[in-house]
């Protein structure tokens, strides 16, 4: 059985949080990667969200991710797999380290730019970030301790504002 899903108000720490964390993977990976992104509700101020930081790490070269797989692997992390997404490799996090969930993303990779984009759009959208907000309690109060059920019922929210997202892009670029 699975912890209940709990959907806490923002914690303004989470950016130092993240920070740590980044500090630490980022001397390790050094030269393999093009970027360490704080993604996920913790990366939107003012957001309400799980008490996990979520990160995205992009790879320089997807050549290059069995050598990331070992360095991460020498830090205590745990290689998952893609868990269903392609395109982005997720690992388990150290027992002795904060919350969080790391993903390797190839260059190219859909799923890290949905993230950027994601994460982008709610912090300058901020009626947008509280309805998520509220979504993602009332979801949670729903649906305990069903994960999948909660995730697949935020869907056509994230789709909504992806959509969002892509049309304020496109519009900026005129």
């Amino acid at each position: 059985m699975t912890a209940p899903i709990t959907i806490e108000d923002y914690d303004p720490l989470s950016p130092e949080k993240f920070e740590t964390l980044r500090r630490r993977i980022a001397p390790v990976l050094n030269e393999l990667v093009a970027a360490i992104e704080h993604i996920g509700s913790t990366a939107v101020p003012g957001l309400a969200a799980k008490p996990i930081i979520d990160i995205d790490i992009l790879l320089r070269s997807a050549a290059d991710f069995p050598l990331v797989r070992a360095r991460l692997a020498s830090m205590g992390y745990e290689h998952q797999g893609d868990l269903g997404v392609a395109g982005r490799e997720a690992f388990r996090t150290p027992p002795s380290q904060t919350a969080h969930h790391l993903y390797v993303c190839s260059p190219g990779s859909r799923e890290y730019g949905r993230h950027i984009a994601f994460r982008d759009y709610l912090r300058t959208h901020p009626e947008d970030a509280s309805a998520y907000a509220t979504l993602k309690r009332k979801l949670a109060a729903k649906s305990a301790n069903d994960r999948e059920a909660y995730t697949q019922a935020k869907t056509k929210f994230v789709e909504d504002i992806l959509r969002r997202a892509k049309t304020k892009h496109s519009s900026q670029m005129k």
